[in-house]
């Protein structure tokens, strides 16, 4: 067999052995995928393009806008963040303790999914006001919560723990107490074991609810605007911009600020999935 013949070979499809409908699985695949999500991407990206550069520019330095997006994404990021920490602790709890209510905490998990996102920033906003339950509380130290950043995270957070709690779970339910009885007699601390034996092997799962909860919370539009107050400069996110762009009928301009969250996002995202890509492979090597 020459070379180009063996090269031919290594790169042909592979069609698999036991289950048949391959092409036909593969070909409404991509048509899905390209009809539901590449052809309207395609579509803000040629929106954006017609402007010209000039116009693109000009658009995305705006001041508001850059304000906008700095919320949204470094808002999104700290909401992420905290989910990843306290959602791990959470999906801990429900894997490895039985206490009682823990079949209503865990069904509790899933309702930022069902609730009206609406009905979450309202019911924030009535909790975090000045005059609410715990804004009433926190007044008087001088920590305002709702109208302001430390709001925005709040909703974030609320809306984006069952991604990293739902993602996480399953593997930790895979790892078992063996593991970490063995570590316990071969003289491991509980911080080692913590540290060392388990959470090496919960890195890719975490980094994967880490990168859902953060797409969640880069778009996400109807529990913030409530608790956010929608000042610019202060508490406006991009989505609420581009909303306001749209009512304005500025069209080129919510297209613009639509394409630059696509770009941000998409490269924030491709980088947590090829650290997750790494990670993997160190793992894989390891054992």
């Amino acid at each position: 067999m020459t070379a180009a013949q063996a090269s031919s070979t290594r790169w042909r499809w592979r069609q698999p052995g036991v289950l048949p409908g391959f092409g036909p699985a593969l070909g409404f695949t991509i048509c899905y995928l390209s009809f539901i999500v590449l052809i309207p991407l395609a579509g803000l990206g040629l929106r954006s393009a017609s402007l010209g550069w000039a116009e693109f520019w000009r658009i995305a330095t705006d001041p508001r806008v850059v304000a906008a997006l700095s919320i949204s994404f470094w808002t999104s990021f700290v909401a992420a963040v905290i989910n990843a920490v306290f959602g791990v602790i959470v999906a801990w709890a429900l894997v490895r303790y039985d206490f009682p209510g823990r079949r209503i905490v865990d069904a509790a998990i899933d309702l930022p999914f069902a609730l009206p996102t609406a009905v979450a920033g309202i019911a924030l906003t009535a909790i975090y006001a000045p005059t609410g339950w715990i804004g009433q509380l926190l007044a008087p130290l001088g920590i305002r919560v709702a109208y302001t950043p430390i709001g925005i995270v709040i909703a974030l957070v609320f809306i984006g723990l069952p991604f990293m709690v739902r993602t996480v779970q399953p593997v930790m339910e895979e790892i078992g107490k063996e593991v970490e009885e063995a570590a316990a007699t071969l003289g491991a601390s509980r911080l080692q074991t913590i540290f060392r034996v388990l959470l090496p092997g919960l890195v890719p799962a975490i980094l994967t609810g880490f990168a859902l909860a953060f797409g969640r919370a880069v778009g996400e539009y109807g529990s913030v605007i409530f608790i956010a107050g929608n000042i610019p400069f202060v508490s406006e996110i991009a989505p609420l911009l581009i909303y306001i762009r749209l009512e304005e009928f500025n069209y080129p301009a919510a297209a613009t600020i639509g394409c630059l969250m696509l770009i941000l996002a998409f490269v924030i995202l491709l980088s947590i999935n090829l650290i997750q890509f790494w990670s993997r492979r160190r793992l894989g090597h390891a054992s």
